[in-house]
């Protein structure tokens, strides 16, 4: 009887993507894998189509695409409908609500071995304890992210301000490089209901069995061993932390003869940049239109990836709507660069091209999915932050990993045609820049060789299951009753027993050492 894990990720293709990728992780050391799928309140084609692409390309895995819960009351202070809240107050209050779906679900399984939850989901420990389950956590974005928001969580309690207050002082976490506190998340920064509900969900990490980061050893050596030292939960004890990635997707599917792919064939070998900016990321027609002027002017190779500008920016799901490139990009912008640029509206399939020989930089929003990706093809970064963790990551990627350049002005109304202009012919054309992608390849070759066999993520997943305890059954009660009756095994006190259960068959298997002896002992019940 093989195991059984539920991974359960949070809203979002974003937190989809590397829980199937993980999943996959699992099927390959024989476990059964079930996706606890949330579907976003709102209509998303983004999250159906990702989950039916998912399900198709991986019949292996069991998805299960979650009911919606009742909808909940207006928060506290907005207006009748809750659209003036605060997108992260009403995305956690969300996947509050789903742990009655989770919790009906998990009961409806035959055996569950253990639960893994998205680093949003830690309201989902609740169900877990209740149902007396092992639980994980999935942390998604980067070790050194993990350190400085569990850290945080402590050193909230001992200054008398909000993280904004303190504007542009440096924040010093162990194992990472100093950084602004204006370069924390927006939703962190002042002392609100969002700030209150994420310091609360990340102070809640160290109460799962561990965490499972997805890095790798030599990408992130200070965060990992201040991790390990117990440095970032001062006070508490640390679940251990596996450092398991690269985790990213393989790419190929059904996307492999897209258009764009087949137009970098035509182009020579680093010769592309190429601009993509994650699920959720927008600008708005001013930011377009320097951008476009900005590789116009750089006169290099490029394939950008454009989406309209959000309509409500407090409604993340949004569904997209198709972008009109002739009312948001300047008059002849498209004739000019034609031959030279590509723009693909909405999505392209960002593995392939980052991994196609003729593309030779990425300009990113520094999403941990997105990094990775970049960070495995071997491409130089160039950083343009656009909201979450994000920024933290331009200043690990920058400072401490040495994989990128900022774009200058991301914090600021728009970067300017002529930063872009700039980044692009120096990343391209540079000493720098070269450097910097020599840099890069290397990183390439380690992250191959950490998920190869003998590698550090591959030895830190076998240590994962090998930690993993073995689900129990409701019959355990039945089980101790017999092996704590002192008239039959007045032994037991000095006896080390391994129990392996497999629930729903109601076939329990004890393994009993004893001084020399081995005793095995078969329950059928």
């Amino acid at each position: 009887m093989e195991r059984t894990v539920v991974l359960y990720p949070g809203l979002g293709v974003g937190h989809l993507v590397p829980m199937v990728e993980l999943a996959k992780v699992f099927l390959r050391h024989g476990l059964a894998v079930t996706v606890a799928a949330v579907k976003p309140p709102l209509d998303s084609p983004d999250f159906s189509a990702a989950v039916a692409r998912f399900a198709e390309c991986n019949p292996a895995i069991n998805f299960h695409v979650l009911p919606p819960p009742p909808p909940p009351p207006a928060p506290v202070g907005s207006g009748s409908d809750g659209k003036s809240a605060s997108p992260i107050v009403g995305m956690l209050g969300f996947l509050n609500a789903m742990n009655a779906p989770l919790r009906d679900f998990l009961c409806s399984l035959p055996s569950v071995d253990a639960l893994i939850v998205d680093m949003f989901c830690t309201d989902a420990l609740d169900v877990a304890s209740e149902l007396r389950l092992p639980v994980y956590v999935f942390f998604t974005s980067a070790a050194s992210d993990l350190a400085v928001f569990l850290h945080l969580t402590s050193m909230r309690d001992s200054i008398n301000t909000s993280f904004g207050e303190l504007g542009d002082s440096m924040i010093h976490i162990p194992g990472c490089p100093p950084f602004k506190a204006s370069e924390l998340p927006s939703d962190i920064l002042s002392d609100n209901e969002a700030s209150r509900l994420i310091l609360l969900m990340f102070r809640r990490h160290p109460e799962s069995r561990g965490i499972l980061v997805n890095t790798f050893e030599s990408l992130e050596t200070r965060a990992l061993r201040a991790l390990e030292d117990g440095l970032c939960v001062p006070g508490r004890a640390t679940p251990t932390v596996y450092s398991i990635g690269p985790i990213v997707s393989g790419g190929g599917g059904s996307d492999k003869d897209h258009d764009c792919l087949r137009w970098l064939d035509a182009q020579p070998d680093n010769s592309v940049v190429f601009l993509s900016f994650g699920s959720l990321g927008r600008f708005c027609k001013k930011q377009l239109e320097e951008i476009a002027i900005g590789l116009q002017k750089s006169e290099k190779r490029f394939l950008w990836v454009v989406r309209s500008p959000r309509i409500d920016e407090k409604n993340v799901f949004e569904p997209l709507a198709e972008p009109d490139l002739d009312a948001l990009l300047p008059a002849g912008f498209m004739e000019e660069t034609r031959g030279r640029g590509l723009v693909v509206k909405l999505w392209a399939p960002q593995v392939e091209v980052l991994r196609h020989r003729a593309t030779g930089a990425f300009v990113t929003h520094c999403g941990w999915n997105s990094t990775l990706e970049g960070i495995t093809a071997g491409l130089p970064l160039l950083c343009w932050p656009l909201y979450a963790e994000q920024r933290l990551n331009k200043v690990f990627v920058v400072e401490e990993m040495k994989l990128g350049v900022e774009m200058r002005g991301y914090d600021e109304e728009v970067v300017v045609a002529e930063e872009v202009e700039a980044k692009v012919r120096w990343v391209m054309e540079s000493e720098g820049g070269q450097a910097l992608r020599q840099r890069a390849a290397a990183v390439k070759d380690a992250a191959a060789q950490a998920i190869k066999e003998g590698g550090s993520s591959h030895a830190a997943f076998f240590k994962f299951l090998e930690d993993l305890p073995l689900q129990v059954s409701r019959g355990m009660d039945w089980i101790m009753d017999v092996l704590s009756d002192n008239t039959r095994y007045r032994w037991a006190r000095s006896m080390v027993i391994h129990v392996r259960v497999h629930c729903y068959r109601w076939t329990f298997g004890i393994v009993i050492h004893h001084s020399d002896k081995l005793n095995m002992f078969n329950f059928d019940y």
